[in-house]
């Protein structure tokens, strides 16, 4: 006998609520097999909702927020992260710069500058604490905000930026249902990010801050197609001063402003020639936007070590930490092999310029010149980044799912579920990889992206093909 829809659904949101209890308030980062119980069931909870038709849009709505509401007690049980996030916060406070110095150095010297400035270390870890932040400044502002309403409790603050992370979620969802709905597109579409649970315990529960960068993303994405150009490159820079990564997009948009407008136009070569000048000048006002807005931001914590300490510190993570990588564990088993030893530090410089090739060549040849276009390659740009460096933790791919609802693309959803075999490293004291695990990971991403890139594609151009007979 069939259960009514309507009933499956209550089950399942029922035992979504249940499962979320335990993974936020009773699951160790250490106890693997535990973890990978919670995450397969939560998947499919997941899964047989969005399949679910009598899981309305309003339902989805309401289970968005209560979902991410149950962690809102709950202290970040797989990241460490968060008491970074506090530790800045409370130097800028105290009037302490947090780009020019290391929290290491003041316990070494027995000076604590803030309130629980030795739990906070701790917390953080030395790996952590031995090195300057990272975070740029709207973080750092979030960072703040906890430390003037919660300065001497770290719980406190746990909850401030938990709340911050679920409202930027609900501007997510704000302004991704507008471009879906401009775009013709599914509504339900933006649920395969905000009820992934994936997304729900790596950013609202562990405190990571991509919601953040993505909510001011996706504003931008959506004053973009409104034609907003210049309100769009504003947005886009605080992006970027939330995280560095949609750095990356910038030289995609080239097609947009040179070509959206020109390869429309029926007038004579001296107009045409016009409006190309005039979109290489809106494209450079774009770009120098960026840039100024981005440059004040950081303007108030400037000095002249600032840009030292940040860009050795971002370059930490090219050239001295490895997690979760793909093509570069290939490349490093291939140095071990020719060279004997660890060549991080020249495949890690190695990458990022495989990326900026990569990047240059979907700038030009692929056509970026509609909303979907420009988007796809975006999503397939970052790819390329994280198929390539050196780390790639779990929540770095809550931006490659935003992404994905926008397109015909959902490889990173698959991964966004494979990924917890990494969480294995953290089950051993000291953590280690299991290397068959993380290919097994990347078999599957793999797989299924070929499936979409060769399979699918071809599916839907016989399709095409058969409404056009």
């Amino acid at each position: 006998m069939k259960i009514p829809e309507k009933y499956s659904a209550t089950l399942l949101i029922s035992l979504s609520v249940i499962l979320y209890f335990l993974f936020a308030y009773f699951l160790e980062r250490i106890d693997f097999n535990s973890l990978l119980f919670l995450w397969i069931s939560l998947f499919t909870c997941f899964y047989l909702l969005m399949k679910n038709n009598a899981t309305y849009v309003s339902t989805l709505v309401g289970l968005t927020v209560l979902f991410r509401l149950i962690f809102l007690f709950a202290i970040p049980n797989l990241s460490q992260d968060f008491y970074r996030f506090i530790w800045d916060g409370r130097m800028i406070i105290e009037g302490l710069n947090p780009y020019l110095s290391l929290p290491q150095s003041f316990i070494e010297q027995g000076t604590y500058p803030i309130p629980e400035a030795l739990n906070l270390y701790d917390g953080m870890g030395k790996m952590n604490g031995s090195h300057y932040t990272n975070y740029p400044p709207i973080n750092q502002l979030c960072f703040v905000i906890a430390g003037i309403i919660a300065n001497k409790s770290i719980f406190g603050s746990v909850i401030v930026l938990r709340i911050i992370i679920i409202l930027a979620d609900i501007g997510i969802l704000y302004f991704g249902k507008k471009i879906l709905e401009k775009a013709n597109l599914p509504i339900k579409n933006i649920f395969w990010y905000l009820l992934n649970p994936f997304i729900i315990i790596e950013l609202t529960g562990n405190l990571h801050f991509e919601p953040l960068m993505l909510f001011f993303l996706i504003w931008s994405i959506y004053k973009l197609q409104q034609q907003k150009w210049l309100w769009s490159s504003v947005l886009l820079a605080c992006s970027i001063s939330v995280k560095l990564i949609p750095l990356l997009f910038l030289p995609l948009f080239f097609q947009w402003f040179i070509k959206n407008k020109t390869v429309n136009s029926n007038s004579e070569v001296s107009i045409r020639t016009q409006s190309r000048t005039k979109s290489f000048l809106e494209l450079l006002i774009f770009y120098t936007i960026i840039l100024v807005t981005t440059i004040l931001l950081f303007l108030p914590f400037y000095s002249s070590e600032l840009l030292n300490n940040y860009l050795n510190s971002v370059g930490l993570w090219f050239e001295k930490f490895e997690f979760n990588a793909s093509f570069y564990y290939v490349f490093r088993e291939i140095g071990y092999q020719f060279r004997g030893w660890n060549e991080i530090a020249i495949i890690g410089k190695l990458m990022p310029i495989l990326t900026i090739i990569f990047l240059g060549f979907i700038t030009f040849f692929r056509k970026n010149t509609s909303l979907k276009g420009l988007i796809t390659s975006m999503l397939f740009g970052l790819s390329f980044y994280y198929f390539t460096t050196t780390t790639v933790h779990p929540w770095y791919l809550s931006t490659l799912i935003i992404l994905s609802i926008f397109t015909k693309y959902r490889f990173p959803i698959i991964w966004s579920f494979v990924i917890v075999l990494s969480y294995q490293a953290y089950a051993n004291s000291p953590w280690k990889e299991d290397l068959w695990l993380i290919g097994l990971e990347y078999f599957i991403v793999f797989l299924f992206l070929c499936w979409e890139l060769i399979y699918k594609n071809k599916t839907n151009k016989d399709k095409s093909s058969i409404i056009q007979v």
